[in-house]
């Protein structure tokens, strides 16, 4: 199955050298090109995007506005986007990650991990390390903001969903819950994929989102 890859940034270079990277490997294809926001949520929608590299820093509409406008609707819930930037402040990841955006990278990244990151966000992974979980989210969360709807899904969890979404917010893979708890990696996943619609996440990046904004994890707290 080929992942359709929209690439959206105002640098028409930057997209020309992207896209001559992504063409020539096989699985992959560049679907379109947007120079802004606008164009990206338009592009993606006619062009069936399977996965969005979003610049943060458009003209007429960001990046992050347009990640906002992408997820929020019901016939895109399936595009994956990754967040592209030379600004990598703690506040705009975070804002581009509350968004919807399941990661994001610098601009400078290494071909070969660019390519990795669009075949693991094209598969539903996130491409927060668990570096990033513990020491970026947890240190611009430091005042969670509780959402009312995400502490009333919260509520529904049952406590091993609980404990799962803990672990995910920590940065651990299904394969490190599966040990932690002392379960099969598939059952592992059966977890986070339940806590995961339950929660209404797009992804784990959400997963750890709604972690820190109802209170679930707090910063500084250790995995135990």
């Amino acid at each position: 199955m080929t992942i359709r890859v929209l690439l959206a940034d105002d640098q028409a270079l930057l997209r020309a050298t992207f896209r001559m990277l992504i063409n020539s490997v096989p699985g992959m294809e560049v679907v379109g090109e947007a120079a802004n926001g606008r164009e990206a949520v338009a592009l993606t929608r006619s062009e069936r995007a399977d996965v969005v590299l979003m610049d943060i820093r458009m003209p007429v509409v960001d990046g992050i506005q347009a990640t906002h406008d992408i997820t929020a609707a019901d016939d895109l819930r399936d595009v994956k986007i990754i967040m592209l930037t030379t600004f990598e402040t703690d506040e705009l990841i975070i804002d581009a990650l509350r968004a919807g955006a399941s990661g994001y990278l610098g601009k400078g990244v290494q071909p070969q991990n660019l390519l990795d990151a669009i075949r693991s966000v094209g598969a539903g992974d996130s491409l927060l390390s668990p570096a990033a979980t513990r020491a970026l989210i947890g240190r611009v969360l430091a005042q969670p903001r509780v959402v009312a709807r995400e502490l009333d899904a919260l509520a529904a969890l049952t406590p091993r969903e609980q404990e799962v979404l803990t672990l995910v917010a920590f940065g651990l893979s299904n394969d490190e819950i599966a040990e932690r708890l002392v379960i099969s990696p598939a059952t592992a996943k059966t977890h986070v994929n339940r806590t995961m619609m339950k929660l209404n996440a797009r992804d784990r990046a959400q997963l750890v989102i709604i972690a820190y904004e109802t209170g679930l994890i707090t910063p500084g707290r250790e995995t135990g």
